[in-house]
């Protein structure tokens, strides 16, 4: 918990552990975030990250440990947790039968938000959300773009400290994901805490600070540029080639470690003198022909597969 010591902590979990049976989902985490950081919680399907979630909202009592939300123990404060928090997730908690005012209606009554700003709050929301000529219309008619960004405004309409955001900008496209992540910085600089998950790793650039969890445990945490220098100690080539699937194929058959990176091929290596000519020469006895292979700066998709193939 380094990174947070000596700021103001809005989130702190020390330990943090969560069992079902004899299958431990989250091993003893321990996480510090700073207030008004936007903090990045990232790791493959079945890491625990959901499941520490709903440990954070005060949805799931943890097996052991210890921690506070906002001020409030995760152990024994999980009703008042719950009101000084939002969240939103990734099928963005609307109701698509009720219309856009409807919905913000809902949500000031269910998350307690004084009658005498709830006018104030419900148009912050619709001028946030770019949505003010919209208050009439039904929820499921509107562009995934507008849907994201009023569940944002409903998740924050209370002005709680601190929101959780599960995969928020799963399925929209990126004009609407760059512009939900200004609202975001926007949040952020106001003072509230972002705690954000996201499988879009180059979203996880965004982020004030990462940690990267896997089989229940933290296995890296940090800011992203020093992320890459401190945990990626080998180099990355980019491969072009035409026929991009079979050279995959080859080059895994022959024990290099690569993968897919859009329409390239990323191979992590120990040496690039020693591997460019390699890689060249077991394409070429394949008959696939290289345009190119060319040493690049580590993105962090290259460093959480590395970290995550030496904890496997």
């Amino acid at each position: 918990m380094t990174a947070a010591q000596g700021q103001d902590i809005a989130v702190s979990v020390s330990g943090l552990t969560r069992t079902f049976g004899d299958f431990r989902a989250v091993d003893g985490i321990d996480l510090a975030v700073a207030r008004g950081e936007v903090f990045g919680f990232l790791g493959p399907n079945g890491a625990g990250k959901s499941t520490t979630i709903r440990m954070l909202c005060g949805l799931l009592l943890p097996s052991a440990g210890s921690g506070t939300v906002s001020g409030f123990d995760i152990m024994r404060q999980s009703e008042e947790i719950k009101k000084n928090i939002g969240y939103m997730s990734q099928r963005f908690s609307l109701y698509d039968d009720l219309t856009v005012e409807e919905n913000i209606d809902f949500f000031s009554g269910i998350y307690g938000v004084a009658d005498e700003k709830k006018v104030e709050r419900k148009q912050w929301v619709l001028e946030m959300a770019g949505i003010a000529g919209k208050r009439k219309a039904i929820t499921r008619t509107m562009a995934s773009g507008f849907k994201q960004r009023l569940a944002l405004g409903c998740a924050v309409i209370h002005e709680p400290p601190v929101i959780f955001l599960d995969e928020p900008t799963s399925g929209v496209d990126p004009i609407s994901r760059r512009r939900f992540w200004n609202l975001i910085y926007e949040m952020s600089s106001r003072g509230t805490t972002v705690f954000v998950t996201t499988h879009y790793l180059d979203e996880a650039e965004y982020c004030d600070r990462l940690a990267l969890i896997y089989r229940g445990k933290i296995i890296a945490e940090g800011r992203p540029d020093i992320m890459k220098k401190e945990y990626m100690h080998r180099e990355v080539l980019e491969v072009s080639v035409a026929a991009v699937v079979e050279a995959l194929e080859v080059l895994g058959g022959k024990g290099f470690d690569v993968a897919l990176f859009g329409n390239v091929i990323h191979a992590t290596v120990d040496s690039a003198a020693t591997a460019i000519p390699a890689i060249r020469a077991v394409l070429e006895d394949g008959g696939i022909a290289v345009s190119d292979i060319t040493v690049v700066r580590p993105s962090l998709e290259d460093v959480f597969v590395s970290l995550i193939e030496a904890s496997s």
